[in-house]
This record gives C-alpha cells, sequence and structure tokens, in this order.
C-alpha cells in the first residue's frame, strides 16, 4: 500500500456536525428548534478510549448517536475510515453501522426485547448479517456468552428472568456479536445496583483491551470517565467545550466549565468545596449568544456575548474553546475563592429582588 492509500489515522471523525430537532412543546405550529449539537468537531482513533462528560441535556446522548450512526447530522459530516457515512450507498451504511459500530444503551431492561431468550438475542444481529452457518452462529452465542461471564444455562432464559447485571451483560454480548471496532456505551451502569456497577465497569475495561476496541464511554459519573479514558471531552448545552487528557483534566483543565464539574466530586484526600454555579443552565431551543456558559460563568464578559470563542489548542492533544480560560497551573481551589467572590453580588441583588417583591402590595 503506498502513502496515498494509507487508511486514515482515526476511526471516526465528526467534521463541524450539527443536530437540530423541532421542539415538541410548543404545539403543532411552533417554528422553535432544539439545538442538540452545534459544531461537533471530534475524533477517535483505534483502540482508543474517549470520556463524554456534562450536565444532563448538553448533548452527550446525541453526540454518542451521530457517532455510531443512529442519528443523521443535520449538517456537517460524519467519516468512518476517511469515507463519508451518509454518503455511502444504503447497503454500504448498513454494514457498517450494523458491523463495524455497536451501542450499548442506558437501561437493559427496554433494550432487550423481553419475549426472546436471550440466545435469540444474541443470534439477532448474526441472522439479520447472515454471519456464518446456524452451527456456526449457536458456536457464537456460546462464545459470547463466555466472554461477559454469562453461565450457559441462561441461553433459554428471558431477560425479565435475570438479574440487572446479568441483563447488562447480555447488552454488552450483543453489541459485541459481529466484533466491531468501536463501541458506545451510553451510561451503561446508571440503571444498576451500586454493587454491581464496578463489575460491569471493569468487563468493559478487560473486553477494550482483549478485542481492541475504540471505546466512548458516556456518563454522569465524571470520576469514573477520568479513570477509564485516554480522553475526555466537556459538553456544554450541545458544544463540545473541552478535550484534554484524562490525566489532566482533574488539575489542568482549562475551560472554568470543566473546572466547575470535577470540583463538584474531589477527592477523599483533598476535599475542597465546589466552584458554584448561579443559575440555571440556559434553554437548547434559545441558546444565549456567544459562550453559551456566560449566563452562569464568573468569568463572563461582553466579549463573551458577542461571539462564540475560537479553539485554543494545548499541544496535540488539548483544546478549549473560551475566551478567559484558567491560567496554567491555577488551581481549582483558586478557582472556588475566585468564583464564591463573583457570585456574592449576583445573589445579593437576587436577595434584594425577592425582598422587595415579598414587600410590595
Amino acid at each position: 500500500m503506498t502513502p496515498a492509500e494509507a487508511p486514515p489515522p482515526e476511526l471516526v471523525a465528526l467534521r463541524d456536525a450539527h443536530v437540530v430537532h423541532k421542539a415538541r412543546t410548543g404545539g403543532v405550529f411552533s417554528r422553535d428548534k432544539v439545538y442538540a449539537l452545534t459544531g461537533a468537531d471530534l475524533t477517535i482513533a483505534p483502540g482508543e478510549t474517549v470520556g463524554v462528560v456534562g450536565e444532563s441535556g448538553c448533548g452527550k446522548s446525541t453526540l454518542a448517536q451521530v457517532l455510531v450512526g443512529i442519528q443523521r447530522p443535520t449538517a456537517g459530516t460524519v467519516e468512518y475510515r476517511g469515507r463519508d457515512l451518509w454518503r455511502m450507498t444504503p447497503p454500504e451504511r448498513r454494514t457498517t453501522i450494523g458491523s463495524d459500530t455497536a451501542m450499548i444503551f442506558q437501561d437493559p431492561s427496554t433494550a432487550l426485547n423481553r419475549r426472546l431468550p436471550v440466545r435469540q438475542i444474541l443470534r439477532d444481529p448474526l441472522d439479520v448479517h447472515r454471519r456464518g452457518k446456524p452451527a456456526q452462529r449457536e458456536e457464537r452465542v456460546r462464545e459470547l456468552m463466555s466472554l461477559v461471564g454469562l453461565p450457559t444455562a441462561l441461553a433459554d432464559g428471558l431477560p425479565g428472568q435475570l438479574s440487572g447485571g446479568q441483563r447488562q451483560r447480555v447488552a454488552i454480548a450483543r453489541a459485541l456479536a459481529l466484533e466491531p471496532e468501536l463501541v458506545v456505551a451510553d451510561e451503561p451502569t446508571s440503571a444498576l445496583d451500586v454493587s454491581v456497577r464496578a463489575q460491569i465497569l471493569n468487563l468493559l475495561l478487560d473486553l477494550k483491551e482483549r478485542l481492541g476496541l475504540a471505546l466512548v464511554f458516556v456518563s454522569h459519573d465524571i470520576q469514573t470517565v477520568r479513570r477509564m479514558s485516554d480522553r475526555v471531552i466537556t459538553m456544554y448545552l450541545g458544544r463540545i467545550v473541552e478535550e484534554a487528557p484524562a490525566a489532566d483534566i482533574l488539575d489542568q483543565a482549562r475551560h472554568p466549565y470543566t473546572r466547575a464539574l470535577f470540583s463538584a466530586t474531589p477527592g477523599l484526600l483533598d476535599p475542597i468545596d465546589p466552584i458554584p454555579l448561579v443559575g440555571p443552565v440556559p434553554s437548547a431551543t434559545r441558546p444565549p449568544s456567544g459562550c453559551p456558559f456566560r449566563t452562569r460563568c464568573w468569568k463572563a464578559d461582553d466579549a463573551c456575548a458577542a461571539a462564540m470563542p475560537d479553539t485554543t489548542e494545548e499541544g496535540s492533544a488539548h483544546r478549549f474553546r473560551c475566551h478567559h480560560p484558567v491560567p496554567a497551573g491555577e488551581t481549582t481551589r483558586d478557582l472556588v475563592s475566585q468564583s464564591t467572590e463573583a457570585s456574592q453580588p449576583a445573589s445579593t441583588a437576587t436577595a434584594a429582588a425577592t425582598a422587595t417583591s415579598k414587600e410590595a402590595p
């Protein structure tokens, strides 16, 4: 293979991807739109683990669905091995989405067909894509159950007869049935008991190493994401606002929102107060002008309202979008005191307005 024919280094690449939905809350004639994903640029290398964090409604699940081809972007491109996924012929796209990518959903109780036995659930991808002969498919089912630590005696059981952890193991086995290169796990442990979450996380890490998978791990548990990932993506109101190596995300993140997010779950050895964020998350139907985080950021000024900041790159693996980034070397403990002082005038003004309204006749 000549250098010109060499495959791209990335497995999947998003280029300026946008997802816009029609709002469901404004009635039949509503023209409101939900900006679920805005200007997403992201590459994932083979065998890499990328964590995605952010508050509820920030676009994490939409990003996950775009990566595996479940959701077509409104604008922008999704490239798989250098080819635009949505410019492929329908048969090529079905093969790519069905065979080379897979998704593990949040709740195995709803992700699995409750009327089918485990054996059939695991056979379905093999039957649809006609992988091997019937005897080979049965053998593959046994391999998959062994791979995720399920006894073969459960093959004829229904999902409702299994524990939550066992159901999630079935969902993981189904995702691996066609030997994908990319697996996206969307909150894979949030519906499970605390006692089995660690088991499922360890299983995912073990499978990633054994099978050489690229893994995208979406979760609210930001400390778990940091420990599992090579890189961490921070999202806010549909935008990727920072991307950094997992080893640096805790103390060297440059975006104020990333620092605030990680300060909410500090380590036990050096506990600190969380960075206070004043005000609610803005609506995705009417996002603020400029930087979407400016309405809650203690560093915000007129420049933040005027324009979305450009992407700043530090090295090859750290990118962020902020007009006033956290200075390199500044500790989160310093930011706590700064943000607290900045929020006091706003809090005082809010309290005064509340008192005035109560006194008014």
